[in-house]
């Protein structure tokens, strides 16, 4: 069940951001008086369609992108029986140059323009919940693997990044901080300033979701919130809202301090110092092989939360949307210097873990708003076969004034979709070896 939740999250958002993208290319074909053929979410074998006008309309049975075939174009269907005619006036190749870029970029416009909504209409709903600076320098850090691995270790405050006060602990793991040249934290630690720098390509021990919460969380003040019938917490009469202020001798002010002085004692009898209505008890209980006592905690610091209106919204949801693509060009740019690893590209695959096991709507369009975001700055490049391909052609065109001969266009295109092939291939591939090694 959990693989059908992934793979059908998956399905749909790339349903909805093809079918966008490619109405994008047919609206402004048809604008321009252009005949369009037909128009796919998915390719063939095609399961569905109809015929309306002068346009077939389907789905095809693979979910993994789509096309519109306008008359008079090379593209991706390699059809070029009706170039060896004369040009008609409703082809795509009897149009001025900057109608034909205008169609080329019909998609990606479409494609920026759903990513800008989905952000703003999320910062508008939901706000921001975080925890913030002031929030992390009081309580301090939890250093996890990944944390400890740079040098964070718990209790650090962090005081900011690359010399510059950042706002939430969000901004601790973005892809802009991880992504910075010679970037560092800077660390309150007992009373001392201590520089930990960010290592090259440190980025890439952030392979997946999961990887993310190894790295450093706020300290969390805590208090009992249940006691698990029957477990060693109840047989000493522990109860709701009681405090556990230490443990054989050794203070705990937060969830970290309880597990890691539970660890320490597994399988044996340990001393408890609880509060409970401002009177202090001692109690002794024994700890679970697996380091437990059987009490659930209620954490006790409260996240920012921020709402904001439209006008801000969409300032904040444009800024949101196209940090994507910088975080982004940057990452291409650093897995061509070996910074980043090329191990980091997904797949369907990987695109599906990320949708996650579970069914939320607000972490599904938060998702697909940044894969409409990606998707838009990946057609964008210069790659025959791709949107950026044909934009880049019909730039030189309309600079030199003489366009590309179609056979040249034609076998731009065979090499682009041999390159696009390849890169799916590959990335297909990073998706089965994380399978394996994680």
């Amino acid at each position: 069940m959990d693989t059908l939740i992934m793979v059908a999250q998956l399905i749909l958002g790339l349903s909805i951001l093809v079918g966008l993208h490619e109405l994008g290319h047919l609206l402004t074909a048809k604008m321009f008086g252009m005949r369009v053929e037909k128009f796919s979410i998915g390719f063939p074998p095609k399961i569905v369609g109809f015929k309306w006008g002068e346009t077939e309309y389907s789905i095809g049975a693979i979910p993994l992108g789509g096309f519109v075939k306008i008359s008079g174009m090379v593209d991706e269907s390699m059809d070029t029986e009706q170039l060896s005619s004369e040009p008609q006036p409703w082809e795509f190749r009897s149009k001025p140059a900057w109608q034909r870029l205008i169609v080329m970029l019909g998609g990606i416009i479409v494609n920026v323009i759903t990513g800008i909504v989905i952000f703003v209409v999320l910062v508008y709903q939901k706000g921001e919940t975080y925890y913030s600076r002031d929030q992390i320098i009081e309580h301090g850090i939890v250093a996890y693997d990944i944390g400890a691995m740079i040098g964070f270790q718990d209790g650090d405050k962090i005081l900011d990044i690359n010399g510059e006060p950042y706002r939430s602990i969000n901004d601790l793991s973005s892809g802009e901080a991880l992504l910075s040249s010679e970037g560092y934290y800077t660390v309150e630690r007992n009373g001392e300033l201590i520089r930990i720098e960010i290592p090259r390509g440190f980025i890439n021990s952030f392979s997946n979701e999961e990887s993310m919460m190894k790295f450093i969380n706020i300290r969390m003040p805590f208090e009992v919130g249940e006691v698990v019938s029957g477990s060693p917490a109840s047989t000493i009469g522990l109860q709701p809202r009681d405090k556990i202020l230490g443990i054989n001798g050794k203070p705990i002010a937060y969830f970290n301090e309880l597990q890691s002085a539970l660890a320490e004692n597994k399988g044996e009898e340990a001393s408890l110092v609880i509060e409970r209505d401002g009177q202090r008890l001692e109690k002794s209980t024994n700890v679970s092989p697996e380091g437990t006592i059987g009490i659930v905690v209620n954490p006790l610091l409260e996240p920012v939360v921020q709402k904001y209106g439209i006008s801000e919204s969409i300032v904040k949801g444009t800024e949101r949307a196209f940090g994507v693509v910088i975080v982004n060009a940057r990452a291409l740019g650093k897995m061509f210097t070996g910074e980043v690893s090329a191990k980091n590209v997904s797949g369907p695959i990987g695109m599906a873990k990320i949708y996650g096991k579970r069914w939320d709507w607000v972490k599904f369009w938060s998702i697909t708003g940044l894969i409409s975001m990606i998707l838009a700055f990946m057609n964008l490049l210069p790659i025959p076969a791709l949107d950026g391909g044909h934009v880049m052609f019909l730039l030189y065109e309309m600079v030199s004034g003489q366009a590309p001969s179609d056979k040249f266009l034609e076998n731009a295109q065979k090499v682009g979709m041999v390159l696009l092939l390849a890169l799916m291939v590959f990335a297909i591939g990073n998706d089965i070896l994380k399978i394996f090694t994680t």
